[in-house]
């Protein structure tokens, strides 16, 4: 098992975490009923990442591939390849498939904004995830961040835009404790990895920054060539909670960020629906 702990991970690595906030509701949320069939049918998922390779025995089809690149003859200096892509690197495969384990009918979009290195900027990625929210995706897999302060504002209007609209973004913490934009931000369900290998299990921290916290440490994830590997980092957790996003929307679409928030609270294992 490797010493590696991940930044922002440590709350829930210890016995400080404290208890989600209870729900003064009628009725009590099961996973049941938050989950309905499990299936996330119906949800579009937006994998920003290095591509998702299309037939990944563990990713299955990918129902959209767009490709964001600078070009500087292009109008804004940004241009949109829709068409099939590879995976540059392996780690948006690897996000894809944790996805599609706990969500297995979702619709997956691959939006690259990573290149061979995992390398990218901010301006591409902005550009990428203004492309996801206005283009009818449902919930957003963020396994990137930016510590370029010039684009903080830009990213705060598109977590506004992304709010009214409906999509839920969801951040993995750097793996370093150093800025993460927007994973820092409260605008989006910014995640961390918290203790075993079980995707069914996550944790809620009322204070933050990593609000979420999931499998993410000695996982076995997807890779490109078809393959798998043996990985850690908050990368990999935060899929998990886009995947549990993609289940509760299958079952009750058009619900808004905050009400999805409250109903994952219940359903974390620090929640009320497990007490």
């Amino acid at each position: 098992m490797t010493d590696f702990l991940p930044a922002w991970s440590e709350p829930f690595h210890g016995t400080s975490l404290g208890a989600a906030p209870h729900l003064d509701l009628p009725g009590r949320i099961t996973r049941e009923w938050a989950y309905g069939d499990g299936s996330g049918r119906g949800v579009k998922v937006g994998v920003l990442d290095s591509g998702v390779e299309d037939g990944h025995p563990l990713v299955g089809r990918v129902d959209r591939a767009i490709a964001v690149e600078r070009d500087t003859d292009a109008e804004n200096g940004i241009r949109f390849i829709d068409a099939p892509h590879d995976d540059l690197y392996g780690h948006g495969t690897a996000c894809a498939g944790v996805i599609r384990a706990l969500a297995p009918e979702v619709e997956i979009v691959s939006v690259r904004v990573l290149s061979v290195n995992l390398k990218g900027s901010a301006f591409v990625f902005a550009h990428g995830l203004e492309w996801c929210i206005d283009n009818g995706l449902h919930v957003l897999n963020l396994s990137l961040s930016t510590g370029n302060e010039d684009f903080a504002e830009t990213f705060w209007e598109l977590l506004d835009h992304a709010a009214f609209k409906r999509v839920m973004l969801v951040s993995a913490m750097n793996n370093e404790p150093k800025r993460s934009i927007p994973s820092e931000f409260a605008g989006v369900f910014s995640v961390a990895c918290a203790p075993g290998t079980d995707r069914e299990r996550l944790w809620y921290n009322p204070n933050g920054p990593a609000e979420w916290g999931a499998a993410g440490i000695d996982v076995d994830v997807p890779w490109s060539g078809g393959g798998t590997i043996n990985a850690s980092g908050n990368s990999f957790a935060a899929p998990v909670i886009a995947g549990h996003l993609a289940r509760i929307l299958g079952a009750h679409p058009g619900i808004a960020p905050w009400q999805a928030r409250t109903i994952l609270a219940a359903l974390a294992e620090n929640g009320s629906a497990l007490d």
